[in-house]
């Protein structure tokens, strides 16, 4: 069975027509049309199930994002069917394949670094289901994924230098299938509004989740502005997911400017032209989360990397006018086995 989505095929067609700037960079250009194919046979509703989804922006804590191949987890599975082991050792090792244990130890980092009694409220979350996801755990009595633990240990770092605040603009470039609006639906703000501005068929796949996750939120995308000369961020709906280009048209203030796991898949230049969007919006934070070495180059024996890596100095150098005032990779980043640092970064801008 194939699905026909005309507002995804619409933005697919323009972003040929954008400049280079805009386009998906070589770690994402190919994934890009393997995502739109797998769309199209699979189905929007699941997304969070396809191949290419999962290895890129739909992270998992089990398989693939444990590094460990599907044969060898079927085999460890195979394997401890035919031994005399106890339930307690089956479970301990199902739970570590599955990715549960890692999942648990997150959450805990989270119920231990949040102020309960603080906005913004993280405590209250609960994830969608949207999309069939292949990996998604229970907390008691909440759902959470990787992507949802990741943004909120962030925002629990990010709460730390917060005072209590009531309102709030997000601006996220490169905001995967759209989890920190989903996540700030729930913060307890008086008034929020979060913007996704994403390549497609990202950008796509982010308004069709938020619409689903939040029924009663008011979403906007690609085919409601694209005619827009200037799109104008105190106009907007609570959520908007917009395509890359678009940012060039957002005109107003944001508070916040956000992205995790994605500046670190882009050249040096395509990152410095969409940090100076978040310093022209008058962003008063910047919080990023990303390799601190920089991605993997492309090469001849992989094919998915950068042309040059972007890394935390990059990041330092190109805000000259804000102030880094936290970084962390633990707890509330993540330092991979062969010792690479998905670091967090938090920078205010200067009075």
């Amino acid at each position: 069975m194939t699905h026909s989505y005309s507002e995804l095929d619409l933005a697919w067609n323009d972003l040929k027509e954008q400049d280079y700037i805009y386009q998906p960079t070589s770690f994402w250009r190919d994934a890009c049309i393997q995502i739109r194919e797998e769309l199209i046979h699979g189905g929007i509703e699941n997304f969070r199930r396809l191949p290419t989804p999962t290895g890129f922006f739909v992270p998992t804590y089990g398989y693939p994002g444990n590094n460990l191949d599907q044969s060898l987890i079927n085999r460890i599975h195979e394997l401890i069917e035919y031994t005399d082991l106890n339930r307690k050792s089956l479970l301990t090792i199902k739970k570590f394949l599955s990715g549960e244990l890692a999942a648990l130890a997150d959450y805990r980092v989270l119920l231990a670094a949040d102020d309960h009694y603080r906005k913004p409220w993280l405590h209250h979350f609960s994830e969608s289901s949207f999309g069939n996801p292949i990996e998604q755990f229970t907390f008691e009595g909440r759902f959470f994924s990787r992507s949802s633990l990741n943004y909120l240990l962030g925002l629990a770092m990010l709460k730390k230098h917060f005072s209590d605040i009531e309102e709030i603009n997000v601006l996220e470039v490169g905001g995967g299938f759209g989890t920190l609006g989903e996540i700030l639906a729930a913060t307890g703000f008086k008034r929020w509004r979060y913007i996704d501005i994403d390549i497609p068929p990202n950008s796509f796949i982010a308004e069709k989740y938020l619409l689903a996750a939040l029924e009663s939120a008011s979403v906007t995308g690609y085919a409601d502005t694209r005619n827009m000369g200037e799109i104008i961020i105190d106009k907007l709906p609570e959520i908007s997911a917009l395509c890359s280009w678009q940012i060039q048209k957002l005109v107003g203030h944001v508070d916040l400017f956000v992205n995790f796991i994605s500046f670190q898949e882009m050249e040096p230049y395509v990152v410095g032209n969409y940090l100076s969007h978040g310093t022209r919006l008058g962003a008063r934070w910047v919080l990023l989360r990303n390799m601190r070495e920089g991605k993997n180059l492309v090469s001849a024996d992989c094919n998915v990397g950068v042309e040059s890596p972007t890394t935390s100095e990059d990041y330092i150098n190109m805000l000259p006018d804000y102030q880094l005032i936290d970084r962390n990779v633990l707890p509330f980043g993540f330092q991979t086995v062969d010792g690479f640092n998905s670091e967090l970064l938090l920078f205010k801008r200067c009075e």
